[in-house]
């Protein structure tokens, strides 16, 4: 019980991390405070501690009073609010600041920034250029904070190995986008594990960075391929050329249901991997975990007899 009585405030706990966080944290005895734009998308953040150990708010990190009434109180920030697409720079940086500076004046004793492989103020694309702004702003407001840089996460409820593994359940060809990019992904609960660690000693962690990733690194390709093992799928993958893959990106990107954005052509240009330089997820004392050891309880739903056939196929 690490964190025993502590009152950490979750902005954007509701979400894919937010719960997997949000149970580590409740399991070393930690007090919540889930803020959300809209409470009712983190209801099921309850059920996952006793009687009185969450609570919840309405709060919006880019209206600075709401994040002020958030964190009142609390002992720990933590700032888990990303945008794919929209406004980067509202939501990654001045939103960043606003939770930064609320904690600082709100005496926290610690603050957990969530950001990503691949954050730099000279990044050509606009995603990677706020998250490093982001970065910046929240460590010139809160010097102690502690930044976490995961690449691509992994996990039941991900929009990103379950995204691929639908378009393989549909499509006989899998037409594969930067399928040379390499990525290192990690497991959602592996991120939770050094989030609650990191809190429970934030004296140790204050004012480092460190870039997450998992045991293996993996193409675009491979990722695809080995989505497809899993779920028992034969499939071909085709890799789009580059210069199509630019065009679709320009062209059809702005369009809702685009299959790549201009930005996100931009990320694949550079590999998603720790870098050799980082301090990395050993520093947690945390064993990262392969994609094949926890996908297989989620990826059955994607075979071709769905996640009953093996049982029915037996009777």
């Amino acid at each position: 019980m690490d964190l025993d009585g502590r009152l950490i405030c979750i902005f954007g706990g509701g979400g894919f991390v937010g719960r997997y966080i949000s149970q580590a944290l409740l399991e070393r005895g930690a007090r919540l405070r889930i803020a959300e734009r809209n409470i009712k998308n983190a209801m099921h953040i309850k059920p996952l501690g006793n009687l009185g150990q969450t609570q919840f708010v309405s709060a919006d990190v880019t209206k600075a009073d709401s994040v002020a009434r958030a964190v009142h109180g609390c002992d720990a920030v933590i700032n888990l609010v990303g945008v794919l697409k929209g406004d980067f720079e509202r939501v990654h940086v001045d939103g960043a600041r606003n939770v930064a500076e609320a904690a600082a004046a709100a005496g926290c004793r610690a603050l957990l920034h969530l950001s990503a492989i691949g954050a730099d103020s000279d990044s050509p694309s606009r995603y990677g250029r706020s998250k490093g702004d982001g970065e910046k702003a929240v460590l010139q407001a809160f010097a102690g904070a502690i930044i976490l840089r995961p690449s691509i996460l992994f996990g039941r409820e991900d929009q990103f190995i379950n995204r691929f593994a639908g378009m393989i359940a549909m499509l006989p060809v899998v037409p594969v986008i930067g399928s040379e990019t390499r990525f290192q992904p990690i497991f959602v609960g592996d991120v939770a594990d050094v989030a609650a660690e990191a809190l429970s000693h934030d004296e140790r962690y204050a004012g480092q960075t460190f870039e997450l990733g998992g045991p293996e690194v993996l193409s675009m390709g491979d990722i695809n391929r080995r989505i497809a093992r899993l779920t028992g799928r034969d499939r071909s993958f085709v890799e789009v050329p580059d210069f199509a893959a630019k065009a679709m990106a320009t062209f059809l990107g702005p369009f809702p249901g685009a299959p790549i954005t201009a930005d996100q052509y931009k990320m694949l240009q550079k590999d998603n991997i720790v870098a050799p330089d980082a301090r990395t997820i050993e520093a947690f004392d945390v064993n990262p975990t392969p994609l094949a050891a926890v996908a297989s309880g989620w990826m059955e739903k994607y075979t071709a007899h769905g996640r009953f056939g093996a049982s029915t196929k037996a009777r």
